[in-house]
């Protein structure tokens, strides 16, 4: 006879949560030699609590990215569903350039720890396309972007968007200013 599946205790839900945002910002911000005990610290839980959920470091790094691609998919989503479409490929294009460095840092810190993101996280890539294909479709359906444009030139301007913001305070949302003056319909 199998075993009778329990329900997620909330406050499970709540750790793991947690620990997965302590993670990404820890991660982000300071590479991945940050020890596991320290992540737990930082979130409030205990290591074992850490290792229930995620019996691997690798599990996760792997973990936190799925879940900052899932965040920013479901984002993306909301801002589809908000009632103006058309305006939302351009909202996310901004808040993007504006939060991307993070982003980009604990890619950066993934691939320099020998993590292929598409082995670990396989369809993560194709959904976070897949957003991006939605959000310029309703635009282009809006009117408001021009037709000419794929996912491909929009993945391309939210690395420019990224790095942006090594050029100091400001620049992204300037930058980000010329892309969206370049993306719209005359």
């Amino acid at each position: 006879m199998g075993e009778i599946a329990r329900p997620v205790r909330a406050d499970a839900v709540r750790n793991r949560a947690r620990v997965l945002e302590v993670a990404y910002d820890t991660f982000a911000a300071e590479g991945l030699a940050v020890p596991i005990d320290e992540i737990a610290r930082r979130a409030g839980v205990g290591a074992g609590t850490v290792y229930r959920h995620f019996p691997t470091k690798e599990s996760l790094f792997t973990a936190v990215f799925a879940d900052r691609v899932r965040a920013i998919g479901d984002h993306a989503h909301a801002l589809l569903d908000s009632g103006e479409p058309g305006e939302a490929l351009f909202v996310f294009l901004r808040e993007m350039g504006r939060t991307g460095s993070t982003d980009q840092g604990l890619v950066d810190a993934l691939a320099g720890y020998g993590i292929d993101l598409e082995a670990a996280a396989p369809g993560v890539e194709a959904a976070f396309l897949d957003v991006l294909s939605e959000l310029l479709t309703a635009a282009q359906r809006a009117g408001t972007a021009r037709a000419d444009i794929g996912v491909p030139e929009i993945k391309a301007l939210l690395l420019v968007c990224k790095t942006a913001q090594l050029y100091g305070d400001g620049v992204s949302d300037r930058v980000a200013g010329v892309i969206e003056d370049g993306l719209r319909t005359s």
